[in-house]
């Protein structure tokens, strides 16, 4: 990874395509989609299994939509270098950037708060959502992208270790349990400013191991700019993500898989995952040059930001309300479960036009 990178200006479509793809199952979850799947009336049908598939673990474990989140902050990771070789280009300092990647974590850490208030009526001090921690991880990573990557490994693990320390041997009685739902440091540090949401068992902390993520994505975007091949930059990317998945799901009788505290454990089995979908991807879209793939996906990568927000604040429910009544009209004839199942693919589908119709007249959001 310590090649120069290429001085090609070529966007990276794989890039877009996992971004795509990430963004198009985050606000899937908004419609109320998965919910469905996992309905009683379909447990014990291959249905009901897929979309368990859909939902966090409860607590000591891995399924796909655990994901997500680290796929997220992975993919803003691999965007910094090409963001910043743009903004070299364009003739800015490295104090106009600094100063724009300050600005823009203030602002990630204010929207992430703010819909904690939009959804609880009031001001709440919450800041466990992607938006809140992404604030972190981003600066972090973007302070430390000019290092070298030894550098930045060995500080990505750092913070792992630092957390592992932090939670092993914290003292306060009732939250020395450093793997218990709501009795670790995490949920100690939660209830010392008012941030509790204690029904999760989700923390603020996380923002400090899953830091380790975007530095990782900084990684993974240095390599794909560098002048190696194809082959070896795919290469490297399948091996670090075996590795990962390797390790992370050996050291979990050690450290047990948690992804609402986000142990050591589960941020190195996830960014395994996300290495190697972000090689998937660089396959088969820009090797394989199926970009065809990514035009569905990519359209919603483009405006991120606007979407997530849209699908949060309650565009998916307004979008219900207009086509609930036309499509039970239609697919009545399903029963409330299939006619219910319908609405919400149609909803994704018109979440995704929005997104689409934005792309075509060049309307992005962005901060």
């Amino acid at each position: 990874m310590n090649n120069p990178p290429s001085q090609r200006n070529e966007r990276l479509l794989s890039l877009d395509f996992f971004r795509g793809a990430t963004m198009f199952l985050l606000i899937a979850e908004f419609t109320g989609l998965f919910s469905l799947l996992t309905s009683p009336q379909l447990e014990g049908s291959f249905v009901y299994s897929l979309g368990m598939q859909f939902h966090h673990h409860p607590w000591n474990g891995l399924r796909f939509w655990d994901l997500i989140q680290p796929y997220f902050m992975f993919i803003v990771g691999v965007a910094i270098p090409y963001s910043l070789s743009n903004r070299i280009k364009r003739g800015q300092t490295n104090a106009q950037m600094t100063r724009h990647a300050i600005q823009r974590a203030f602002i990630l850490l204010f929207l992430g708060w703010a819909l904690y208030c939009i959804a609880a009526g009031k001001i709440v001090p919450r800041f466990q959502n992607v938006l809140a921690q992404l604030s972190v991880t981003y600066l972090l990573a973007f302070l430390l992208m000019r290092k070298s990557p030894r550098v930045q490994i060995i500080i990505s693990f750092g913070l792992l270790l630092a957390t592992e320390l932090i939670y092993r041997l914290f003292p306060v009685e009732g939250f020395n349990h450093p793997f218990l739902a709501n009795e670790n440091f995490g949920a100690w540090l939660d209830l010392q400013y008012g941030g509790e949401d204690l029904h999760g068992g989700w923390v603020s902390f996380n923002a400090i191991p899953t830091t380790a993520h975007t530095i990782w994505g900084v990684l993974a975007g240095q390599l794909l700019m560098s002048q190696r091949s194809a082959k070896q930059k795919l290469s490297i990317l399948l091996v670090v993500g075996i590795l990962g998945v390797l390790v992370g799901y050996a050291l979990n009788p050690i450290t047990p898989i948690i992804k609402r505290i986000s142990t050591s454990s589960f941020v190195i089995v996830s960014g395994g995952w996300t290495f190697l979908t972000l090689a998937l991807s660089y396959w088969l879209i820009d090797i394989k040059k199926r970009q065809r793939w990514s035009i569905f996906f990519g359209v919603v990568g483009l405006n991120p930001l606007f979407i997530y927000l849209f699908a949060h604040v309650g565009g998916a429910l307004f979008l219900e309300s207009i086509l609930h009544p036309f499509t039970f009209l239609l697919f009545g004839w399903m029963g409330d479960l299939g006619a219910s199942i319908v609405t919400r693919i149609l909803v994704l589908l018109a979440m995704w036009y929005v997104c689409h119709w934005m792309h075509s007249r060049k309307i992005y959001i962005r901060i």
